[in-house]
C-alpha cells in the first residue's frame, strides 16, 4: 500500500528522509515554511508557506488524506511543533518527532546556559564584539545592544537590530578554520548560538574552545507531551515503515 506522509521540513534531517521515502515508493509530500529565501529543495512533492495554525494543519492533513506525519522542523520551531501536536491529536494522524540530539560540551568549553534571546541579550550586555549566530529572526532581542555585534544568516535581517552591526549573508557547513579567522578578524570575545545540534554548524564551538571564548547557548523548546520522539533518519524511516503495515 502507498503511503502518504507529511514531512514538515527545512532541514536536513527532513531532506534525507523524504529522499529515502521516496526512493520506497512513499507518496511524500515536504513542506516549508517559507522564510529561506532560496531553500535548499528536498526530492518529491514540495509545499511551502503556513498551514493557518493547528486548525489549518488538522483540515490539510483530512484533505489530503495523510496516513502519517513527520515533523522534522528546526529544534526551535516551536510553534509548528504544537500545531503539529494539535493537529495529529484532532484527526487522528500518526505523528512523529525527528528531532536531532542538542550538543554536549567537551573539556574546555566554557557554555552559559540561557532559556531566551531576552536571556541571551542579557548574559552578553558587559562584552565588546558578539558573533550572533542565532539566525534571523528574534535579533530585535539584540538590539539594545552597545556592543559591536557580527549576525550571520542565510538571508538579510530585518531591523530592529544592535546599532553597531556587521552582516554576514552565508549558509553551512562552516569549517573550524573558517570560524577560527572569522572571530579573530572581527575581535570577537563571546559567542551567541541556539542548542540547534548537528555538525553544520558546529565549528563556531570548536573555535570558540579554541579561542578560549565563551559561548551563551539558548536551551531548546520542549516538545509537547505525548509526542514521540526520535533522533535519527533511520530512525524516522523505520517508524514510517511500521504505519504501513
Amino acid at each position: 500500500m502507498t503511503r502518504r506522509v507529511l514531512i514538515l521540513g527545512g532541514t536536513g534531517e527532513a531532506r534525507r528522509l523524504a529522499s529515502a521515502l521516496v526512493d520506497e515508493g512513499a507518496d511524500v509530500v515536504s513542506s516549508l515554511a517559507g522564510r529561506v529565501a532560496d531553500p535548499l529543495l528536498p526530492p518529491g512533492e514540495v509545499r511551502v508557506g503556513g498551514f493557518g495554525g493547528a486548525a489549518g494543519l488538522a483540515a490539510w492533513l483530512r484533505a489530503h488524506s495523510v496516513q502519517s506525519l513527520v515533523d522534522a522542523t528546526h529544534p526551535f520551531a516551536a510553534t509548528m511543533t504544537a500545531s503539529a501536536a494539535a493537529a495529529a491529536a484532532e484527526t487522528g494522524v500518526s505523528l512523529l518527532r525527528l528531532q536531532r540530539p542538542g550538543w554536549s560540551a567537551r573539556p574546555g568549553d566554557d557554555w552559559r546556559w540561557v532559556d531566551s534571546l531576552a536571556g541571551a541579550a542579557a548574559a552578553v550586555a558587559g562584552f565588546d564584539s558578539v558573533f550572533l549566530t542565532t539566525g534571523r529572526l528574534g535579533l530585535g532581542a539584540f538590539a539594545g545592544l552597545a556592543a559591536r555585534c557580527v549576525v550571520r544568516s542565510v538571508d538579510p535581517p530585518s531591523p530592529p537590530l544592535p546599532e553597531r552591526t556587521t552582516v554576514l549573508l552565508a549558509r553551512g557547513p562552516f569549517t573550524v578554520p573558517d570560524e577560527l579567522a572569522l572571530m579573530r578578524e572581527h575581535g570577537i570575545d563571546v559567542v551567541v548560538t541556539k542548542d540547534s545540534g548537528g555538525a553544520m554548524t558546529a565549528a563556531k564551538l570548536t573555535a570558540a574552545r579554541e579561542l578560549r571564548l565563551p559561548v551563551v547557548l539558548v536551551r531548546r523548546p520542549p516538545v509537547p507531551p505525548g509526542v514521540p520522539t526520535v533522533a535519527t533518519v533511520e530512525e524516522a524511516l523505520a517508524w514510517v515503515r511500521s504505519q504501513a503495515g
